[in-house]
């Protein structure tokens, strides 16, 4: 399955984003001709207050249809059926009450929702740079994980930035038959250059998957006027933890073949998930 990831440096503005969203998959897939293209993390509305962040979510159709969809919602869906590709639309704004979720949507070839991920591990942290970020205060964690097949060899399990750092999550994902990752993000430059890498292929490495991380790029502008960059250096990774695929700064996009029979021959001559003698259990 030939796999896009395409990253972008999005703002506040939820047409703007848009607008650069359709260009860069549109040149992709007359450049690349993939099967499958990823959006970053909040690629929809990056930054801004808490008002612009509400003004650029949406509300979902129900998993079944029922209710009408946004114009993002609509967006990913039309670019797949449009363009006869699966479209995993990174993670958009979706509204919950008085609260958002940080919700990842899949859709297939036809235009069809395939499955629905909401972030469960929120970004509550002061980088050793001083910054402090507080996803929990506009963002509502999930608490489901989600699988969901991509073709009859190949099965995705959804996360979402933050979500990297917990590798109990992989494994579970890898349990429910996932050999595919799929992880939109927006990592900042400072953990970035840390830990982006690191992160990926280690969890490629430990559970015998294809990783798919997209990440934004570029400056953005907090709701108190701060500047904050993104890391960028989207990236696919193989089961053995290879670093196949790779976008640098700024938006671009880049492209890769994932062939499950390179997983199945891993996981056949390394067989780690037959040799777990400990469970992690958490209160």
């Amino acid at each position: 399955m030939r796999t896009t990831v395409i990253q972008m440096a999005p703002g506040a503005s939820a047409p703007e984003n848009i607008k650069h969203a359709r260009a860069l998959i549109t040149a992709a897939i007359s450049a690349d001709k993939p099967d499958l293209v990823m959006l970053p993390e909040m690629w929809s509305c990056l930054g801004g207050t808490r008002d612009m962040k509400f003004a650029a979510a949406e509300t979902l159709p129900a998993p079944d249809g029922a209710g009408e969809a946004g114009r993002l919602y609509r967006f990913l869906s039309d670019i797949a059926r449009d363009h006869g590709v699966i479209v995993h639309g990174g993670s958009i704004g979706e509204r919950h009450g008085d609260r958002l979720f940080n919700t990842s949507l899949l859709f297939d070839a036809k235009g069809r929702e395939r499955a629905r991920y909401r972030k469960i591990h929120l970004f509550d942290v002061t980088t050793p740079g001083g910054e402090g970020y507080r996803e929990s205060d506009t963002y509502e964690p999930g608490s489901d994980i989600v699988t969901a097949p991509l073709s009859p060899d190949l099965t995705a399990g959804l996360a979402i930035c933050y979500d990297i750092r917990f590798p109990a999550l992989f494994h579970a994902l890898r349990a429910r038959g996932a050999n595919v990752l799929l992880v939109p993000a927006a990592f900042t430059v400072e953990t970035g250059l840390a830990h982006w890498e690191t992160l990926l292929r280690a969890r490629a490495i430990e559970t015998q998957c294809w990783m798919v991380a997209c990440g934004t790029t570029g400056t953005h502008t907090d709701e108190n006027g701060q500047k904050r960059r993104t890391y960028g250096h989207s990236m696919i990774i193989d089961p053995w933890g290879t670093v196949v695929a790779q976008v640098s700064d700024g938006p671009g996009w880049s492209t890769a073949r994932l062939d499950h029979t390179v997983t199945d021959s891993i996981r056949e001559r390394m067989p780690v998930m037959a040799h777990h003698r400990l469970s992690i259990h958490t209160p």
